[in-house]
């Protein structure tokens, strides 16, 4: 059975990782290449003169290098560094390694589009995984953007203007849940699995089934005899599954679909719609349309649903 919700073919899951080494190494260099074009600061050359004392300790233990110079002549000839270079290095090698150790880093620089278009290439694994590297890709994998546009991605762009209570990376995965139980319903009528039907609807007096016959069934026997009189049938049926849309609310939610016996005839229109009881999401109302095809000198109604 194919089902058009499915995602498009996932990247390798490696690239989460490739993501996460490229984002992290960006603000070293960014650092590095800071360090190479900044302007070097000027000496003081106004100093204070030093005192005689001073002075005199300096005259009577002069500096002096390896090659026998003092270390004013190894200064004027490149031999050293000169100290405010060397403060300008000290300072900016120290101040690389307090954001490296303090977890700052130019991902929390980067303007947010530019970041949820750089996650949006990854499917919905990849960016769980990404999450689990570090902090920061944490905190980058569980923006609200990203998963409103994996969302949009693999569902619909339908619901664009919604704000989910709990965020669009909850809201996804509430979707995700609901989408996987719609496809064990069909699953179901596959394998023409009485027991299993019985424990997918909610045994409740207001649920109803209203098969492609027309036929209605309210409460939760007779919705179960239908369907034990649908599976009687010598042989099942396989749906193929289309255009699937699902909305999910905090204990409701309902899915619909187009579904195809032949794919040469016109489509079943389905709603389903589910409750949420004691953790998991139960069916409580099935309806498929009504579909005429031409036999012979008649019109026969598929009474399948």
């Amino acid at each position: 059975m194919e089902i058009s919700y499915n995602p498009s073919i996932a990247l390798q899951s490696h690239q989460s990782l490739i993501i996460a080494t490229i984002v992290t190494l960006l603000p070293l260099l960014l650092a590095v290449r800071s360090l190479l074009f900044r302007r070097p600061h000027k000496p003081n050359v106004s100093r204070p003169a030093p005192s005689a004392g001073k002075e005199e300790t300096k005259q009577a233990t002069p500096s002096c290098s390896c090659n026998g110079t003092s270390g004013s002549e190894a200064f004027l000839n490149g031999d050293i560094a000169a100290p405010a270079e060397e403060d300008m290095v000290t300072a900016d090698v120290s101040k690389v390694a307090a954001e490296r150790q303090s977890g700052a880093s130019m991902m929390e620089q980067l303007v947010p589009e530019i970041t949820t278009h750089a996650l949006s290439y990854l499917d919905y694994p990849s960016l769980c995984r990404l999450s689990m590297t570090n902090s920061l890709m944490r905190k980058a994998a569980n923006d609200d953007n990203a998963w409103k546009a994996l969302y949009h991605k693999d569902f619909t762009l339908e619901q664009d203007s919604i704000t989910p209570v709990n965020g669009w990376k909850a809201y996804y995965a509430a979707t995700r849940a609901i989408m996987n139980v719609n496809t064990e319903f069909f699953n179901i009528i596959r394998n023409r699995s009485l027991t299993a039907m019985s424990c997918f609807w909610l045994n409740a007096d207001y649920v109803k089934c209203v098969h492609a016959s027309g036929e209605h069934f309210s409460g939760y026997n007779a919705v179960i005899q239908s369907w034990q009189l649908a599976f009687n049938w010598e042989q099942g049926v396989d749906f193929r599954v289309r255009d699937v849309r699902a909305r999910v609310l905090t204990d409701m939610a309902w899915v619909t679909m187009k579904t195809f016996v032949d794919m040469d005839s016109g489509p079943f229109n389905m709603t389903n719609i589910f409750e949420f009881h004691h953790g998991r999401w139960y069916l409580v109302h099935h309806h498929s349309s009504v579909m005429l095809l031409a036999d012979a000198d008649m019109e026969h109604q598929i009474v399948h649903g």
